[in-house]
């Protein structure tokens, strides 16, 4: 999915602002005549079932957007995980003259030929979130083999002394998400050194929750209820569905997620899941508009992105890079990091069944 060394301040990812702002001036002079739109930023999501996307990616981007541009505005849509639907998305944009495109890609292989076709009429991709294929502008996303790293770290802690005689069940994300063989491969170097096996691990197509429950469910027929002790899931939503499928077998074993979902913090403070992996969207959202904005002025990306990455086929080499870091929570990191950061407020998490185990937590 190493001991998490530095948390990423929210307002880190203001940098260089001002040339942003400055760049941004020129916004009013109006669209070149036949040669694409320059107040104009597309903006293509991949699905709507993990909650994060809807309720802060997209709101974080376009306000940041409209704040270092005021008059540009931000077409959007979102895929809802087909990947023919994107490309129509895709191309329309093209079409229309957009010149600079966010791309949060369904399935990163099949961005290629777009993505190509795109950058030889000069339009500026940037991969956001995952690394999709074809000559990509920039990108921004997560150091992934470290979140694989963190949640295997947090698995082994929540097993505790058990951890070297334990069985292990991994319901991984997406195949067709850059950034699941990374989270797998992460956790992978930490689980084989560190629990006794992997029992049982499958991959889940569109990062469904109602299939994770299914696989926890033929995990649980294959091994039975006590042929294994914990349960690695991909992200926050998947760990709802196979903590539900436990339930149903009364099986109460140490699950952790990805992503901070609320559902995933009110089944931490109740004691369903062990820990989740918390990584700041707001600083991501906000350098991916930083850099969209610039590009679209024609500005250079330096300053605002520190590394450079290379495609998962190796065929684009060197892509300007902006990876945030990410950090475990568990219900004792809740009030320092998720409240702190004001991702939810105390009020938001804090309902019904929850309201007992945020006062026992001291979260008020």
């Amino acid at each position: 999915m190493n001991v998490w060394t530095r948390r990423v301040v929210i307002g880190t990812a203001a940098v260089s602002m001002a040339l942003s702002v400055a760049a941004c001036g020129k916004a009013g002079d109006g669209a070149k005549g036949g040669g694409g739109d320059d107040k104009t930023i597309g903006l293509l999501l991949p699905e709507n079932k993990t909650t994060r996307y809807e309720t802060f990616d997209r709101p974080l981007m376009e306000a940041k957007i409209k704040e270092l541009c005021s008059d540009c505005t931000v077409k959007y849509n979102n895929a809802a995980q087909e990947t023919e639907t994107q490309k129509k998305q895709f191309d329309a944009l093209i079409t229309q003259g957009v010149k600079v495109i966010i791309l949060d890609a369904v399935d990163y292989k099949a961005t290629k030929s777009w993505v190509n076709q795109a950058a030889k009429k000069g339009v500026k991709v940037i991969a956001y979130d995952r690394l999709a294929e074809g000559n990509i502008s920039a990108y921004v996303s997560y150091d992934n083999e470290k979140i694989g790293r963190l949640q295997g770290e947090a698995l082994v802690k929540a097993l505790g002394d058990k951890a070297k005689d334990s069985n292990v069940v991994m319901i991984n994300g997406s195949p067709t998400d850059p950034n699941m063989p990374f989270f797998k491969k992460g956790a992978h170097s930490v689980l084989d050194k560190q629990v006794k096996k992997i029992a049982y691990e499958q991959d889940i197509p569109d990062w469904s929750p109602d299939e994770a429950n299914r696989k926890m469910g033929a995990a649980l027929d294959s091994l039975g209820k006590d042929g294994f002790q914990g349960v690695y899931s991909g992200n926050d939503g998947m760990a709802g569905g196979i903590i539900t499928a436990l339930k149903q077998k009364g099986v109460k074993v140490p699950v952790g997620g990805q992503d901070a979902e609320l559902a995933g913090l009110q089944r931490i403070l109740k004691g369903e899941q062990a820990f989740t992996i918390y990584k700041q969207i707001k600083p991501q959202a906000d350098s991916t508009a930083e850099i969209a904005v610039k590009l679209l002025k024609g500005g250079k990306i330096d300053s605002l992105t520190d590394a450079k990455v290379d495609s998962l086929s190796g065929e684009v080499k060197g892509i300007p890079a902006k990876l945030y870091d990410a950090q475990i929570v568990t219900k004792d990191d809740i009030a320092s990091t998720i409240l702190k950061d004001k991702v939810y407020k105390a009020s938001q998490i804090c309902t019904g069944d929850v309201k007992k185990a945020c006062e026992a937590a001291g979260i008020k």
